[in-house]
């Protein structure tokens, strides 16, 4: 059994069926997804979802679909590392990293997001699924697509990392690039949407394709035991998964699942795309589109779907926001392996920079929680740290040459 009632404007509130639809037609404004809590209230409790399956199907009273999924039956539920080294190393006293790198099976936080949007793609009829993508959604649309036995058309800007390229290839969908950014692959997905009978997960069914994200924050509060962290910092593309956490954050709050909320929501972006961390630290009405310049090439899209909503939610939270340079970014991903031995892809740079930045200024206190989100494995972006790293030593297979060169240059 399903708990939507239907799809309801952000906006001006006008109810919609629970379609594959995504836009109000008298306001314009975007649609959610318009759950009955009632009813949830009186079924789901936490012995139910810590009873529930090791993935992100434990939350399913939660997510939009009717019955039981169809796909990603092993997506989610990735884990929270307790970062010792890594807090010692920032001067923290409790620091967590919420590890999507090791999502099932594309090894980001797109998993979530495609499970769910594709769970819902079926129920509705669906047998062409479709995307614009920086990459981990192409990888995570191609996999699950693949399993689900539906046909496949992703659409990507020309220059994307290797290994993403790669990462959807092996899939053995449709790919198209497209001689520009992911604006402009977006644009042309919007129309492609409008003509054929397809069903684009981050356009036409996006309401339910964004559910999917809660699970990122329902897994954290989970995971720590049953209450959420003073601080989460989180990366930024189109903001969704910002609004999606603290959606689901408060959603575990009107349940009764967890206490009050105090987390405050941190937004993290690149130096060369960073519209919606602009406007919440120039505290601006407005978001400024841009043309994104940057190594974090999961994070660039300058025209973000949900930035106003992103910048509401931060707001809302009493968090902030902060922005990394693209060295900062590198500096980021090497401190996170080196402490604590996780791999993490330029989006993850750029949290792991933020939050630094962030606690450096004070806007962290030394003595209270703080979750890193870490939403995508390095082995995807490669390219970004090859030329800061040293290379191997190479040797004679004889001990001799072993101590000359390894024990004496090092010292040891």
């Amino acid at each position: 059994m399903g708990y939507v009632k239907g799809l309801k404007c952000r906006e001006c509130a006008k109810t919609y069926p629970a379609e594959a639809i995504y836009v109000c037609e008298f306001c314009f404004g975007s649609l959610e997804v318009d759950y009955d809590y009632e009813a949830i209230r009186k079924v789901l409790t936490r012995k139910k979802i810590e009873s529930g399956p090791s993935s992100l199907w434990r939350y399913r009273d939660l997510l939009p679909i009717n019955g039981e999924p169809t796909v990603g039956f092993y997506s989610g539920f990735t884990p929270l590392v307790k970062a010792n080294r890594l807090a010692e190393e920032l001067g923290v006293r409790e620091l967590y990293i919420k590890d999507d790198s090791v999502c099932h099976p594309t090894l980001s936080f797109k998993d979530r997001v495609v499970a769910v949007a594709l769970s819902k793609a079926k129920e509705l009829g669906f047998d062409t699924v479709a995307c614009a993508s920086t990459g981990n959604l192409a990888n995570a649309v191609s996999a699950h697509g693949a399993w689900a036995g539906l046909k496949r058309y992703i659409f990507i800007p020309h220059d994307l990392e290797q290994a993403k390229v790669l990462g959807t290839l092996v899939y053995a969908p449709n790919l198209i690039t497209v001689r520009g950014n992911y604006d402009d692959v977006n644009r042309l997905c919007s129309e492609i949407a409008a003509k054929y009978n397809w069903a684009f997960v981050n356009i036409n069914i996006r309401p339910y394709y964004a559910e999917g994200s809660k699970t990122f924050g329902f897994e954290v509060a989970e995971q720590l035991g049953w209450r959420t962290p003073d601080h989460l910092v989180c990366p930024a593309a189109s903001g969704s998964l910002l609004v999606k956490i603290w959606k689901g954050f408060k959603e575990f709050e009107k349940l009764g699942l967890i206490g009050p909320v105090k987390t405050a929501l941190h937004c993290a972006q690149p130096q060369g795309c960073s519209p919606i961390a602009e406007a919440i630290l120039s505290k601006s009405d407005a978001i400024r589109l841009v043309r994104p310049k940057t190594i974090a090439k999961s994070l660039a899209i300058g025209n973000p779907a949900d930035g106003y909503y992103a910048r509401d939610a931060v707001n809302a939270s009493g968090g902030t926001a902060g922005i990394a340079s693209d060295e900062e970014i590198v500096e980021g991903i090497q401190l996170l392996a080196k402490t604590e031995g996780i791999f993490t892809e330029t989006a993850g740079g750029v949290t792991v920079a933020v939050a630094k930045k962030l606690i450096e200024e004070g806007k962290i206190a030394k003595n209270q929680s703080v979750v890193i989100a870490i939403t995508g494995n390095g082995l995807k972006t490669q390219e970004a740290i090859q030329s800061s790293l040293g290379g191997a030593l190479e040797i004679d297979p004889q001990l001799k040459s072993f101590e000359e060169k390894v024990l004496i240059s090092s010292k040891l």
